[in-house]
């Protein structure tokens, strides 16, 4: 079985943008959540701190990774983001060991 590629990305919500950052990024789920490769895509929020938010994601492969980025809501994000998001989303890729 092929390692699967797990993604988790953190964003920051710019002071005051707190509720459009996260309606925006709702909004990323249902459509990610049915493309090719996805296995898990979760929508978290810091307890304590709501402007920072965390996607948990599992990939099948790095190649269905590259076709979400490039895929219409993804782009459509990007148009919007700083508007909501302050800063860089940090994103980092790990595999599972056992």
């Amino acid at each position: 079985m092929a390692e699967h590629l797990i993604v988790i990305a953190y964003l920051t919500a710019r002071a005051g943008k707190e509720d459009g950052a996260r309606k925006m990024l709702q909004a990323l789920v249902a459509p990610t959540r049915v493309e090719a490769g996805c296995i898990t895509y979760d929508l978290h929020e810091m307890h304590g701190d709501a402007t920072r938010f965390l996607f948990y994601e599992i990939w099948r492969s790095a190649a269905d990774l590259e076709a979400h980025s490039k895929s219409a809501h993804m782009m459509a994000f990007r148009e919007i983001r700083a508007e909501f998001l302050s800063g860089p989303t940090e994103l980092t890729k790990w595999r599972k060991i056992e």
